[in-house]
């Protein structure tokens, strides 16, 4: 076992490094979503979820 451990010690830090990364973007994504913070850059004018986003923006403000 520790003879495979050191032959593969670089995959696994990579592994464990993409790991962490893609833990700490999906706590930031829920962080996000819970504060009602959006992913998208541009306005609302021109998007076709306008009518969705701005409703659940009103629900969660009454």
């Amino acid at each position: 076992m520790i003879k495979w451990i050191s032959e593969n010690i670089s995959t696994l830090i990579v592994c464990a490094v993409l790991t962490v990364l893609v833990v700490f973007v999906i706590i930031k994504i829920v962080k996000d979503k819970k504060t009602g913070k959006s992913s998208c850059g541009c306005g609302c004018a021109g998007c076709p979820m306008r009518g969705k986003c701005e409703s659940e923006k009103s629900d969660e403000k009454q």
